[in-house]
């Protein structure tokens, strides 16, 4: 039996690819700056029964790597060049969600195979796979199963928001918990400098004023909102008036700008 020895597995580590490599490779073969994801998907339009959209049951759910899950399956099929879908290996989508580096291969593989299953009890794609290999479609991201195109802003349900792919590739997404990366699509959802105001939360989203304020707060503290106070006049009020506070995402985490074309030769 053939034994590696130490320098070789030093290789072999060095030249593995890892989670982030891989959602890297994944960002780059579908060839976009930003990701769209339909703004129905945080928040439901005004005029429901109510306000609050599929994000509500991953935070309820604490199901973080659901989330992220589904963020990349939004990712790396938006392009539509394989009819909304993507195949991988089982292997892949462990390493996707770096289920691989807590688990064995067998156990990682199974845990993302349970992951997107809950996407698909959650009618947010349809999945199946043959052997180890494993193909994810994207379905409408209000939950309503209709199946699934591209955004395009302009009626209220194609209204969307966009995820720049370096919150990716920089490895923001690593260091978001979940309410963290709820808030995250929360902010991003809405206008610069709009306010979130904690005791709203469970009417807007579906989640306490506790796991808003603690999203709001990473959020700060890792550099990817700025947060400045705002006042408004309130004549009843003690002082004349009131102060709220107000939040937009940090240059890093605003969607790119697509490259302008090189113009026609001759011109």
């Amino acid at each position: 039996m053939k034994t590696t020895t130490p320098a070789e597995r030093d290789l072999q580590g060095e030249a593995t690819a890892t989670g982030r490599d891989t959602r890297t490779a994944v960002l780059t073969r579908s060839v976009r700056a930003n990701v769209p994801l339909r703004k129905t998907f945080v928040q439901a339009n005004a005029g429901g029964d109510s306000r609050h959209g599929p994000l509500k049951d991953f935070v309820t759910g604490r199901d973080l790597r659901g989330l992220k899950a589904y963020l990349l399956i939004v990712a790396a099929c938006s392009n539509g060049d394989n009819g909304w879908s993507t195949t991988h290996d089982s292997a892949v989508w462990a390493r996707l969600m770096d289920i691989h580096e807590t688990a064995d291969d067998q156990s990682a593989r199974t845990g993302a195979w349970r992951a997107l299953l809950r996407l698909r009890e959650r009618k947010l794609i349809d999945c199946h796979r043959s052997g180890t290999m494993i193909t994810a479609t994207l379905m409408r991201e209000d939950g309503s199963r209709r199946p699934y195109d591209r955004p395009d802003g302009k009626t209220a349900e194609n209204r969307y928001l966009q995820i720049p792919a370096a919150f990716w590739t920089t490895g923001r997404d690593e260091s978001l918990d979940l309410p963290g990366l709820a808030l995250f699509l929360v902010v991003a959802r809405e206008k610069n400098w709009s306010a979130f105001p904690a005791e709203k939360a469970p009417e807007w989203y579906g989640w306490s004023a506790d796991t808003h304020e603690r999203g709001l707060k990473k959020l700060i503290s890792l550099g990817l909102v700025e947060r400045r106070e705002h006042y408004i006049k309130a004549p009843f009020a003690p002082l004349g008036f009131t102060k709220t506070h107000q939040y937009k995402r940090t240059a890093i985490m605003l969607p790119r700008r697509p490259r302008k074309k090189a113009a026609s030769a001759g011109r």
